[in-house]
C-alpha cells in the first residue's frame, strides 16, 4: 500500500482542516497529520482555505450529520470522518452528506490518515472493507424501494466498466484492481473517470450504488 500512497502524491501539498469537539483529539489528530509528507496543516485563521477537512466525533448522531452537511455543501470541502463507533445504518446516513472517505480512530495512524485525505482530495472512496459491505448491503435493501435511476439513454456499463466496479465494491484499491484485471492503474482511472463523468456521478462510491441498484453487480 505504501507504493501506492506515494504514487499518489502531489508535487503541492493538499491543505487539510481538522474540526474535533475536545482539544485533545484536536491536538493528536494534528501531530499524526504533521508527519505525513504531502499534507499541510491550515491553522484556525485559514481553515476556509482547506481542500479536506477531517472530522473527529465519537460516534454519528444529528450532530455529526449536520456538520458533515455544513462541511461539504456550505463550505465545499472533501471530508474524511475519523469515527470512533458506528452502526450499520450510519454508513449510508454518511454517504448520503457526500463524505465517501471514513476511518476509525483507532486505526488513525499517520499512514491511515494520509491515504484517507488523499482519497478525499482526489474525489475517491475510502472506506474499512466492512464498512463498504455494510454500504452495499444498505443500497441493496433500498434497491427495491427506489426508482430506477434517471439518466441518459448512453447509460449502460460496459463489461470493463461493470468488472472495474465490482472489484470497486469488493473494497479493492486502484492499484489492486488494474493487477486483478491485468490493466494499467491509468487505464482503471480513466475508465471510472469517464464513467462517472458520462453518468454525472459524484464519485466511485457512487458509481458502486448506481450499478447495484441497475443490476449490474
Amino acid at each position: 500500500m505504501q507504493q501506492t500512497v506515494e504514487s499518489v502524491l502531489t508535487t503541492q501539498p493538499v491543505p487539510v482542516t481538522v474540526h474535533a469537539s475536545d482539544p485533545i483529539s484536536q491536538a493528536g489528530v494534528v501531530s499524526q497529520l504533521r508527519q505525513c509528507a504531502g499534507i499541510t496543516v491550515a491553522d484556525d485563521e485559514r481553515q476556509g482555505r482547506g481542500r479536506v477537512a477531517l472530522l473527529v466525533v465519537g460516534t454519528v448522531d444529528g450532530t455529526t450529520l449536520a456538520s458533515l452537511r455544513r462541511l461539504v455543501h456550505a463550505e465545499n470541502v472533501r471530508v474524511v470522518l475519523v469515527v470512533d463507533r458506528m452502526r450499520g445504518a450510519d454508513v449510508l446516513n454518511v454517504a448520503g452528506c457526500g463524505v465517501t472517505s471514513i476511518v476509525r480512530r483507532h486505526e488513525a495512524t499517520p499512514a491511515r490518515l494520509l491515504r484517507a485525505v488523499l482519497a478525499a482530495h482526489r474525489g475517491h472512496g475510502d472506506l474499512p472493507s466492512d464498512l463498504l459491505g455494510r454500504l452495499i448491503t444498505q443500497m441493496g435493501r433500498c434497491q427495491s424501494r427506489a426508482p430506477a435511476p434517471a439518466g441518459p439513454t448512453s447509460a449502460e456499463m460496459t463489461p470493463r466498466e461493470v468488472d472495474i466496479l465490482r472489484l470497486v465494491a469488493e473494497g479493492f484499491d486502484t492499484a489492486e484492481v488494474a493487477a486483478k484485471l491485468a490493466y494499467s492503474e491509468r487505464t482503471v482511472k480513466n475508465d471510472l473517470q469517464n464513467l462517472t463523468s458520462r453518468l454525472q456521478l459524484r464519485n466511485r462510491t457512487h458509481a458502486v450504488a448506481y450499478a447495484l441498484r441497475a443490476g449490474y453487480i
